[in-house]
């Protein structure tokens, strides 16, 4: 399983490194609303949530889809301007002047981003907006996930412009309560290891580069695919002529373990890898069930559940339509799960909702970790 990017051709000065300000509020939200996700942060996120003016934290929740269980393209969308730089801007006021400059359809499609699993494997299909079975098919699954995210999806439908508006006070509304004196802080270190990569990339070459931003990292010896090891399936081109050449890499000190590629149909790919790798704790735990971990976890269909579990709660019903499997076979792979003590249940509404937990998968180490949320 990977995402491939086809770079063939692409001039070498074609492939970049840049922080963005944007995309780092993104990871931040993120680390904000699952925590667990980011033991290395935990002095940061307790530290900004109890901080968090109570109405900008019930703001941030209304939204929180678009950060929490996936991450949403409208925060890199310098790579979604056709004729564009390509390059995230230095500021976020300027980002999010970018983020103004996206179309109504890209900007609805990336923010519905999180209720629409083939996004990125239906070529990006037909616009919610104007085709009415993409909008009921946006709504029905949105519905699945929770009456928040229901109610976000019709109002991004309904009141696309009011929602832009919305979105980007919030994000300036983040900026001044937080974020701008955490950008001050990590920035530098960013801009330097861009720097420093460019450099390695001009004197070493890609493959040296690669090696460099992660392990989960190659390129072929033609130099004409760059694959990234996830556990998903995905390609891209680089020079794709709806929206420019181009790849980028953008750092981040928020992202371990998650590194991203954003792929999406007629976007510019972006390779968004983080700075550093802290180590889990550890605790201690019987043999037998760390044996019964390991069974559970050794069949590839069940690692492939935990890349979704371990993001967001699904019911079995959209873990049968996302895999292609039926809903009693994703039962039996959940079954053993539980019984590993590796899953939670909760009942959302006429839905019953499972999620994998994160504190008990840390135990196993920070390797499975780093993979199922690549």
């Amino acid at each position: 399983m990977s995402v491939t990017i086809d770079i063939t051709g692409l001039p070498a000065e074609r492939i970049g490194f840049a922080p963005s300000p944007l995309a780092e509020l993104c990871m931040a939200l993120h680390a904000l609303s699952l925590p667990g996700h980011h033991p290395g942060l935990a002095s940061w996120t307790s530290t900004t949530a109890a901080a968090l003016d109570p109405d900008l934290a019930d703001r941030l929740l209304e939204g929180e889809f678009m950060w929490r269980s996936s991450f949403a393209d409208l925060f890199m969308a310098f790579a979604g301007i056709p004729g564009g730089s390509g390059r995230p801007a230095a500021t976020l006021a300027a980002e999010l002047d970018v983020l103004d400059r996206l179309d109504d359809e890209r900007f609805v499609t990336a923010a519905l981003e999180h209720c629409r699993l083939a996004l990125y494997n239906d070529g990006g299909g037909p616009s919610p907006l104007a085709d009415p079975l993409a909008r009921a098919k946006a709504l029905e699954t949105a519905s699945a996930r929770g009456p928040q995210q229901l109610a976000f999806a019709v109002r991004v439908l309904d009141d696309t412009a009011g929602v832009r508006v919305w979105l980007r006070r919030l994000m300036e509304d983040c900026d001044e309560a937080f974020f701008a004196e955490t950008w001050r802080r990590v920035e530098p270190r960013q801009s330097a290891d861009a720097r420093h990569k460019t450099e390695v990339l001009r004197r070493k070459g890609l493959p040296a580069v690669l090696k460099e931003v992660s392990s989960a990292l190659s390129v072929d010896e033609g130099l004409n695919t760059v694959t990234v090891d996830k556990m998903v399936h995905g390609s891209t081109t680089a020079a794709d002529p709806r929206i420019g050449d181009g790849l980028l890499f953008v750092p981040t000190n928020f992202g371990w373990p998650h590194l991203l590629v954003l792929h999406a149909p007629g976007w510019r790919p972006v390779i968004h890898y983080p700075l550093g790798s802290p180590e889990l704790a550890s605790a201690p735990g019987s043999v037998e069930l760390l044996q019964r971990r390991m069974e559970a976890l050794a069949h590839p269909m069940r690692m492939m559940l935990c890349r979704n579990l371990a993001r967001a709660p699904y019911t079995t019903g959209e873990l049968a339509a996302a895999h292609g499997i039926t809903a009693p076979e994703v039962s039996r792979h959940l079954a053993v799960l539980k019984k590993a003590g590796l899953l939670q249940t909760r009942r959302q509404g006429r839905y019953v909702q499972h999620q994998l937990d994160l504190a008990a998968v840390a135990r196993i180490g920070s390797d499975f970790i780093e993979g199922i949320l690549r």
